[in-house]
């Protein structure tokens, strides 16, 4: 794990995360990850100038963070991150299930969210109908039955090439990252049984009656989705966007389902975009 990953003990487990510092005067920007991955899919927005402190938090189950062994709900993890590091009020940017504990928090705990950048998804309950992905999702709930790591992670990288293209079409650098990152979340994070082999881990619980709350969020809301993702990781992001009084919805071109590491000038400058224009 990378040298500046800090350690934190929260209320009931503890949280690895990268704190980038940056302008005090401005709201201070959290990263979260997509499932199964870590906070080094944002290594090029942590990499870049940002102009604001940018922190980077590993979810429960995956990096530096503890495995998920008990009930926990993600986006009450992000508040006591907030709580431990004296952050009264954050933008939250989030890929696929990091964009949707980033909609919980706004929807759990809203005077603690400034801003909403949703990648990848809608809110965090997905409902799937694309035949690509209910395929993928087959291959991976078969190769969980199975106990078969491998192939559940061949699964899992569909995802990064998407329904129109093949991994030789991905950015070999693109590829390595997500694919180590999913690697050491299946042997490192989960937690293990009697014979020492990964378990399942103790599933979040979930935050129910998303889409009907949304028109409570009133901070801007950018909705943003890879042009080569599936339409069912593209059409939610639309669709959050029209929910809320102020949203917005941008696809990143030359990008599937992880759109800040396939092109992160255009996914930075989305992102920059919308704060700027809402003075954030």
């Amino acid at each position: 794990m990378d040298e500046g990953v800090q350690l934190l003990d929260l209320a009931d487990h503890r949280v690895g995360y990268v704190d980038i510092p940056g302008a005090r005067e401005k709201t201070p920007l959290v990263l979260l990850h997509g499932g199964g991955l870590d906070h080094r899919m944002w290594s090029p927005q942590l990499r870049a100038d940002l102009g604001r402190r940018t922190i980077a938090p590993d979810a429960r189950g995956h990096g530096a963070s503890s495995p998920a062994e008990t009930p926990h709900r993600l986006a009450d993890d992000v508040a006591w991150l907030l709580d431990a590091l004296g952050i009264d009020r954050a933008i939250l940017a989030g890929v696929s299930m990091g964009g949707g504990t980033a909609v919980d928090v706004a929807l759990e705990h809203p005077s603690r969210v400034a801003a909403l950048v949703v990648s990848g998804t809608g809110t965090s309950e997905p409902s799937f109908t694309d035949p690509w992905v209910l395929e993928t999702l087959e291959a991976w709930k078969e190769a969980e039955a199975q106990g078969d790591i491998d192939a559940w992670i061949r699964a899992f990288m569909r995802f990064s090439h998407g329904p129109e293209r093949t991994p030789d079409d991905v950015d070999r650098s693109v590829w390595d990252a997500v694919e180590a990152m999913v690697s050491d979340t299946m042997s490192r994070s989960l937690p293990r049984d009697d014979d020492g082999l990964p378990a399942l881990p103790t599933p979040p619980t979930p935050v129910t009656g998303t889409w009907e709350r949304l028109s409570g969020i009133t901070v801007p809301v950018l909705a943003l989705a890879g042009a080569l993702d599936s339409i069912d990781h593209r059409r939610p992001g639309r669709c959050l966007a029209d929910a809320v009084p102020v949203g917005q919805y941008t696809e990143v071109a030359d990008s599937a389902h992880y759109p800040n590491l396939e092109n992160p000038a255009a996914f930075n400058a989305a992102m920059a975009n919308m704060l700027s224009h809402h003075s954030l």
